[in-house]
């Protein structure tokens, strides 16, 4: 396995990319071996026990929170919430829906919904969609940023995001219009309950705090 200097662990979502280049960029140097690691939820909390990241960042709903910290107190593992969110629906531009100011979530019954494959035993708190427990009968697994959104594109279809793109470009073909739903996004980063942060690890949550402080919307 390789050993990085630093590394952090994410769900797919986008706001820990830029934070996660400030702190590389920060810290400098002529030779380095550093990590971002993009992960299902299980896999994030893997790696922070195992070491391999330092950190992890993740988002869970106010309805999963309760279970998701259960699954992270018994694997030795805290969430450090730093912002909440509201939930938006992310479409392509041809979506019909696309001019909506609003959207609730039965208005999208008809369209495919696209979403981030946790693995079949996965229990619901570990999905990055909000509102993943509702049925949906057109539906499609991706394990990968790029993936999603062209697929979304291709197929007129939807996902469930917080939005946050923190200046990077993957993702902006989209646009997001408010869900009209009560549930929330805490996002945060959960750490080891046995080891300290290092300086890196320091760095690099000040700067996601800065990010997440500057565009998350509640």
């Amino acid at each position: 396995m390789t050993a990085y200097d630093f590394a952090i662990s994410g769900q797919h979502y986008l706001f820990d990319v830029q934070s996660f280049a400030h702190t590389v960029l920060a810290a400098g140097g002529d030779a380095y071996s550093y990590g971002l690691l993009d992960r299902t939820t299980q896999g994030v909390i893997d790696d922070v026990v195992s070491g391999t990241s330092e950190l992890g960042v993740v988002m869970q709903t106010s309805a999963t929170a309760d279970a998701l910290n259960a699954a992270l107190a018994e694997a030795g593992l805290t969430f450090h919430e730093l912002a909440v969110s509201a939930p938006l629906v992310a479409l392509p531009a041809s979506h019909p829906l696309v001019n909506a100011k609003s959207l609730a979530i039965e208005q999208l019954a008809d369209y495919p919904y696209v979403y981030f494959a946790q693995g079949e035993d996965a229990p619901i708190a570990f999905y990055e969609e909000a509102l993943a427990e509702v049925p949906r009968a057109k539906k499609v697994a991706c394990t990968d940023r790029a993936s999603l959104t062209e697929l979304i594109m291709a197929i007129n279809g939807y996902t469930i995001t917080s939005g946050i793109l923190v200046g990077i470009t993957d993702g902006s073909a989209l646009t997001t219009i408010p869900l009209k739903t009560s549930v929330q996004l805490h996002l945060g980063y959960v750490t080891a309950d046995n080891r300290e942060l290092t300086v890196m690890g320091e760095r690099f949550v000040s700067h996601l705090k800065r990010s997440l402080d500057y565009y998350a919307q509640a």
